[in-house]
């Protein structure tokens, strides 16, 4: 069974209700997704902790509903420093 793009986003802009979510189904099946998730949430937090905090907001459904999730969590610094050196 596939999740929505829709439900996903619902569900990490539940858990991050400041951050930019971006989405994207990268194979078409609702399976496979890459998600960038910039909140300021992540602020002093290791990559690792990062990725278990969008991990818990998404609950059961990864290994479930969601097979795949290519993830980046990051501050809006980083994306700020990111851009400027683009």
């Amino acid at each position: 069974m596939a999740v929505s793009p829709v439900d996903l986003r619902a569900l990490l802009e539940r858990a991050f209700p400041e951050a930019a979510v971006a989405l994207k189904d990268f194979i078409g099946d609702g399976n496979h997704f890459r998600v960038r998730v910039i909140s300021a949430l992540f602020e002093g937090k290791t990559r690792v902790q990062r990725h278990k905090m969008v991990y818990q907001a998404l609950g059961d459904i990864v290994g479930n509903q969601l097979h795949a999730l290519s993830l980046e969590a990051i501050t809006p610094q980083e994306e700020e420093i990111r851009k400027e050196a683009s």
